[in-house]
């Protein structure tokens, strides 16, 4: 993993987890339904920036070396690359 991107997405789980834990808490202390609803989304938005950066470094990594091989490892690669795009297209 790219040391900068991997800094940065371990930055981010430990936002996601305070905004769960704050969640959870609000859950508990029965708050305003929009304002936990608002958690929930921002939580949604920072899972969002999380994946977009383990894409980069997939991308740079992975992939790249997938394609400069060819053959079926770039087909592999392909595969990979459609299957997750049909994953975050399916997100309910």
């Amino acid at each position: 993993m790219i040391e900068d991107i991997k800094k940065r997405a371990l930055h981010r789980t430990k936002i996601i987890e305070g905004q769960l834990r704050g969640i959870e808490k609000m859950i508990e202390n029965e708050d305003y339904c929009v304002d936990i609803i608002t958690l929930s989304l921002a939580v949604q938005k920072s899972l969002g920036s999380l994946n977009k950066l383990l894409v980069e470094n997939h991308l740079r990594t992975h992939v790249s070396h997938q394609y400069e091989a060819g053959g079926e490892e770039r087909e592999a690669a392909v595969a990979e690359l459609i299957r997750i795009f049909e994953l975050s297209n399916n997100r309910s």
